[in-house]
């Protein structure tokens, strides 16, 4: 484990504020632990919007499962990703929209391409994808 080092921030008094309330809101015990988390946070969106980072991610989407020929259209969509698709659940949300959840794993430019074009497929009403690298986080 890395050594851990002490260092000054200089932030003003307003901004200081509503960051404790943010470490309290979100339930830190102290504001180190806070700034190292978004920190991570930040690095790691970072090196997903480079493009080429091993990532995982959920694509999440709703659809109405009665319009024409879309479940087939994205299943197959899915299977031309058979290498990052590593798993996918389906809700019914009520008579006639259903829910998807595929779960991720490859370049983020691999799974952002893949989001892409099941959100932009005719039929799908509402997507978003949530991509996050697979380096372990350090305490």
């Amino acid at each position: 484990m890395a050594e851990t080092v002490r260092f000054g921030v200089s932030i003003d008094e307003e901004l200081l504020d509503a960051f404790d309330r943010l470490v309290d809101d979100l339930g830190y015990e102290t504001r180190s632990e806070a700034l190292r988390d978004l920190i991570r946070e930040r690095l790691s969106r970072q090196e997903t919007e480079r493009g080429n980072a091993s990532c995982v991610g959920v694509l999440c989407y709703v659809y109405d499962h009665d319009a024409h020929d879309l479940a087939h259209r994205v299943m197959h969509l899915q299977h031309e990703y058979c290498d990052e698709v590593v798993s996918a659940l389906h809700v019914h949300l009520d008579a006639h929209n259903c829910l998807e959840a595929v779960v991720l794993r490859g370049k983020a430019t691999d799974l952002q391409k893949l989001a892409g074009q099941i959100t932009t497929t005719r039929g799908i009403q509402h997507g978003q994808l949530v991509l996050t690298t697979t380096r372990a986080k350090k305490r």
